[in-house]
C-alpha cells in the first residue's frame, strides 16, 4: 500500500512539473519544435524499455493488428493535445493550464453521455459534470481577452484526452499500455517532424529550454508512463486516476515558486469546482460512502 502511494505521489510530482517546463521552453522555442523534442525523446526512452517489458515481437504484432485505432489514439491522445497545451501556455500561465487539464474526467462524462453507452452516467456523476463544467467556464471566462484563446486551446486538450481515453478503452483494451504509449509518441513525433524542423531556431536557444525539453521527454514522459502503467496493472486504473486530483495543486505550487506566477480567487475557485466535479463525476464520493457504510455494518456485526 505504501509503495503504491509513493508511486502515485511521484507520478503527480512529475506530471505536475510538466506545465512549468513547457512554460520555460515556450519562451525560446516554437511549440512545434518543443513538441518534436519532447515526443522524440519520449519515444526513444520507451523504445529502450520495450525489450525488457513486452518485447519487440509482441509490440510489432499488436501494432500490425491494431494500427488503425493506434493511429487515431495517437492523434487524439498525444499529437493534438500536446500541441494545444504547448500553444496554450504561450498565452496563459502554467497554473491555469494545469487547472483546466484537471477537468479531463468531466469531459469523459460528457462523451460517455453522448456516445459511449457502455459507460454509465447517472445521479451524482451528472451533478459532478455540471459542477466541473462551471469551474472550466469560470477559468476561461475570467481570462483577459488576449488570453481566452489560450485557455480554450487547453480546454481542447482536455477534450482530446477524454475522447482519446474512451476510444482507447473501447478499441485497445487488450493492447499493452506501453505499446500504446510507444506508438502514440512515435506516430506523433513523425507527424510533427516537418513543422518542428521548419520552426527550429537558427541559433542556440540557451540551456534552460534545452534542459526543459530533455526533462519533458525523458523523466516526465518516458519514465512517468512507466509509473502510470505500473499503477494501472497494480492497484488498478481507478487508483491511478487519483493523480488527477494531485496534479493541479502541485503545478500551481511549482508555478508560484519557480515562475513567479500569482493566483487569486478565480484560480482557486475554479480549482475547487473542477476537483469537486471530478470527485462526483468519477464516483469517488459514492465509493467512499459505500466503504464507510460497509465498515459500519462490519462493526455492528
Amino acid at each position: 500500500m505504501r509503495r503504491n502511494l509513493v508511486m502515485l505521489v511521484s507520478l503527480a510530482l512529475l506530471w505536475g512539473a510538466s506545465f512549468m517546463f513547457i512554460k520555460i521552453a515556450d519562451r525560446q522555442l516554437a511549440p512545434a519544435t518543443l513538441i518534436l523534442g519532447r515526443l522524440g525523446l519520449g519515444a526513444l526512452t520507451l523504445a529502450a524499455i520495450v525489450p525488457f517489458t513486452v518485447g519487440w515481437r509482441q509490440t510489432l504484432a499488436a501494432t500490425r493488428e491494431n494500427w488503425g485505432w493506434l493511429l487515431v489514439v495517437a492523434l487524439l491522445n498525444t499529437a493534438i493535445p500536446f500541441w494545444l497545451l504547448t500553444w496554450g501556455e504561450t498565452r496563459i500561465s502554467s497554473g491555469f493550464a494545469s487547472i483546466i487539464q484537471g477537468a479531463v474526467p468531466i469531459f469523459n462524462v460528457l462523451f460517455a453521455l453522448a456516445f459511449f453507452r457502455e459507460v454509465r452516467v447517472t445521479g451524482l456523476r451528472l451533478i459532478g459534470f455540471a459542477l466541473g463544467f462551471v469551474g472550466v467556464a469560470l477559468i476561461v471566462g475570467g481570462q483577459p481577452s488576449g488570453k481566452v484563446l489560450g485557455a480554450l486551446a487547453v480546454v481542447g486538450m482536455a477534450v482530446c484526452y477524454a475522447l482519446g481515453g474512451l476510444l482507447m478503452g473501447r478499441h485497445l483494451r487488450r493492447v499493452s499500455p506501453i505499446i500504446i504509449a510507444l506508438t502514440s509518441t512515435s506516430i506523433s513525433a513523425f507527424a510533427d517532424l516537418p513543422a518542428g524542423i521548419v520552426q527550429a531556431p537558427h541559433h542556440w536557444p540557451g540551456w534552460k529550454p534545452v534542459v526543459s525539453v530533455i526533462v519533458l521527454g525523458v523523466p516526465l514522459l518516458g519514465f512517468a508512463y512507466l509509473l502510470f502503467f505500473a499503477l494501472i496493472t497494480g492497484p488498478g486504473a481507478a487508483y491511478a486516476s487519483l493523480v488527477t486530483y494531485l496534479i493541479p495543486p502541485i503545478a500551481l505550487t511549482y508555478g508560484s515558486i519557480f515562475l513567479g506566477e500569482h493566483f487569486g480567487a478565480l484560480a482557486f475557485g475554479g480549482l475547487a469546482l473542477i476537483l469537486g466535479g471530478v470527485s462526483l463525476g468519477t464516483g469517488a464520493v459514492a465509493l467512499a460512502s459505500l466503504r464507510a457504510g460497509r465498515a459500519e455494518a462490519s462493526e455492528a456485526a
